[in-house]
């Protein structure tokens, strides 16, 4: 099972930008795994921002235009640009991973601690 440590988050103004990094286990091979990120915003409940895979990449209808995701295998990392903020992207962002060898449109099964991002106006 791999584990995901997320790091990037922050405090930015609205319009600013963030990239989000997803850490995998060293030495996994990420190209056997989707790998998405998850906005838990106070109050609501989890969403789904953004999925990558060997055969798919995903956007939620608020990231797309704004955030990109992409992965770099030799590292082991999966990231999230995030431009162009809006209040309402403050959340905790988690990434988490798939079952090996299933695309985004499989769920997840193992979650990061996540990390905070706040977007004021």
């Amino acid at each position: 099972q791999l584990q995901l440590v997320e790091s990037g988050g922050g405090l930015v103004q609205a319009g600013g930008s963030l990239r989000l990094s997803c850490a995998a286990s060293s030495g996994l091979n990420l190209d056997y795994y989707s790998i998405g990120w998850f906005r838990q915003a106070p109050g609501k409940e989890r969403e789904g921002v953004s999925c990558i895979s060997n055969s798919d990449e995903t956007y939620a209808e608020s990231a797309k235009g704004r955030f990109t995701i992409s992965r770099d295998l030799a590292k082991s990392t999966v990231y999230l640009q995030m431009n162009n903020l809006k209040p309402e992207d403050t959340g905790l962002y988690l990434c988490a991973h798939g079952s090996k060898y299933q695309n985004c449109k499989y769920g997840m099964n193992s979650w990061g601690k996540g990390i905070l991002v706040a977007v004021s106006s």
